[in-house]
């Protein structure tokens, strides 16, 4: 049943907002109830069905677009996010509250979309995440093909070369640019998601932007003209 409501909801299908998080009001049998975070919780905690259709829409974009910053396939990003929340079905009795939910959820997806591209890796036997450039240093795929739900329409190439500079970073830098410059997580919330200190995280967004300046104006060099 859990599997059935995960694909009928489509992952992808935005029916509640992070504003009704921040305003307290949740989707409880297709009516705005005003609960309490830690109120849905302790619901889903009971097996209520219509808490965890609660938190599915409510925390599904949130999740998505995370994965999508790491994985920027689309499929992969829907199975990871699906994985995401059977997890939180199956675990929701360990989640203690020393937390904000949303940082539980963080940690989760962050979890899931790596060990999804270490299994690629193990089973291509070659990197998921394939560079952005070739031997002749040539863009090895269309910009076009990526989109991410967060970039506008105008941006959609100058964006999607970024992303696949994103991918070559190592995975820790990754990790920390993606939360915070994507999802817009300040730099407290990125080491409470983490677990860093937060002269670790500023270096690690350092040393990501350091490199993805190398990255882009090698792209933009061989390019040029």
């Amino acid at each position: 049943m859990l599997i059935d409501y995960l694909l009928f909801c489509g992952i992808t299908n935005f029916s509640c907002t992070r504003r009704l998080i921040e305003t307290g009001l949740f989707c409880i049998q297709g009516k705005s109830i005003r609960l309490s975070e830690r109120e849905l919780i302790e619901k889903l905690k009971q097996g209520d069905e219509a808490a965890f259709k609660s938190v599915v829409e409510t925390w599904q974009d949130m999740v998505y677009n995370t994965a999508i910053g790491i994985l920027q396939q689309p499929t992969d990003a829907e199975d990871v996010a699906q994985e995401v929340f059977m997890q939180v079905y199956e675990s929701i009795h360990t989640f203690k509250g020393e937390s904000k939910f949303s940082t539980w959820l963080y940690r989760i997806t962050l979890t899931k979309a790596m060990d999804h591209i270490r299994r690629k890796r193990r089973k291509k036997r070659f990197a998921f995440i394939q560079s952005l450039f070739g031997q002749d240093n040539e863009l090895i795929h269309d910009p076009g093909d990526f989109f991410h739900p967060g970039v506008s329409f105008e941006n959609k190439e100058k964006a999607a070369i970024l992303f696949k500079a994103i991918s070559q970073l190592p995975e820790n830098q990754k990790i920390a640019f993606t939360l915070h410059k994507i999802e817009g997580l300040s730099y407290q919330e990125v080491t409470e998601v983490m677990k860093l200190s937060l002269s670790s995280v500023e270096s690690l967004m350092h040393r990501a932007k350091a490199n993805l300046k190398k990255i882009l104006e090698n792209y933009y060099n061989q390019n040029q003209g």
